[in-house]
């Protein structure tokens, strides 16, 4: 099921203050693998569509998702995250609204490119390819479609990208240069009042945290 909309799809304007994360707990998927994704090659906004492999990683990761109460699903319009939403969307019933912010970066004339030592730079802000997107540009981009999608009935899925989540990641304190796994849910639970790291746990039940950092190994709802 397809539902409505929103989001301003433009590039955020550097200017305006940096955005924090509402501490509301939220579930977060990327999408399943596609056939860039199996030869190493960067994707960014080029709509790389699902491979049979992906395809099946979304029903999989819809089998996991049945019974956590989730009652909003809002994705990235890419492709490849679309598809993956829609998949889970129909698998709990539910419709799925598209918000433009939540689309990967761009990577200009990196699009279609293997990973290099590039991204490396990239995640430090050392460097930012030609036609690309910075990583703080696109991590104000990546908080303010977060806090706009936990501003829904909760709980909240939200279906998007690799490079999108190490944003996230960046504004919950946690370690950036860290692979997220296709298809595999994450439930990210915000910090204590007096803390300011955010919990991840992926299904079923595995720290989503990078090597080095304390996971409370407590199981997702």
């Amino acid at each position: 099921m397809v539902g409505r909309s929103f989001g301003r799809g433009g590039s955020p304007d550097t200017s305006t203050p940096e955005p924090t994360l509402k501490r509301v707990p939220f579930w977060f998927l990327r999408h399943g693998e596609t056939d860039w994704n199996a030869q190493g090659l960067s994707q960014g906004n080029i709509d790389v569509p699902l491979n049979a492999t992906g395809v099946a990683q979304a029903r999989a990761a819809a089998a996991l998702l049945h019974n956590r109460g989730i009652v909003s699903i809002v994705a990235s319009p890419l492709l490849r995250a679309r598809v993956t939403a829609q998949i889970v969307g129909d698998a709990l019933r539910l419709p799925v609204i598209t918000d433009q912010d939540l689309r990967e970066v761009a990577f200009g004339v990196q699009e279609g490119q293997p990973m290099g030592d590039w991204y490396a730079d990239w995640l430090r802000g050392a460097f930012t390819p030609n036609g690309a997107e910075s990583f703080a540009k696109l991590r104000r981009r990546a908080v303010a479609a977060l806090n706009r999608a936990t501003a829904m009935p909760p709980p909240v899925l939200v279906v998007a990208h690799g490079a999108l989540f190490r944003g996230l990641r960046a504004a919950m304190g946690l370690e950036i240069n860290f692979r997220t796994r296709n298809a595999v849910p994450i439930f990210c639970r915000p910090p204590a009042p007096n803390a300011s790291e955010w919990t991840l746990v992926d299904l079923p039940g595995n720290s989503g945290h990078a090597p080095g950092r304390k996971t409370a190994r407590t199981a997702a709802p």
